[in-house]
């Protein structure tokens, strides 16, 4: 199974050949890249749990809880973005 944060970071290069036909070349992400952003993808998700369970049980919203949460979600889309473009 192919992992889907990896084939997100893949990059794709296309590219003029000796002979005048395009090559397509695949570039393949850091390690520590698809690390980090797979830690603030499970963190995002532990912390949106953690707002639902402030809600649920508490009956009040946890403006702490959602900053980190909005901090994470930007930065793991900024790194999505950023990484894409050539």
């Amino acid at each position: 199974m192919i992992d889907p944060v990896r084939r997100a970071l893949k990059r794709k290069v296309c590219r003029t050949g000796p002979r005048g036909r395009e090559e397509i070349i695949l570039i393949e992400p850091d390690e520590r890249l698809v690390l980090l952003v797979k830690f603030t993808i499970t963190m995002s998700l532990c912390l949106a749990s953690l707002e639902v369970a402030s809600l649920a049980f508490l009956h009040a919203w946890n403006s702490e809880c959602f900053a980190a949460l909005t901090g994470l979600v930007g930065t793991v889309s900024g790194v999505l973005v950023g990484h894409s473009t050539p």
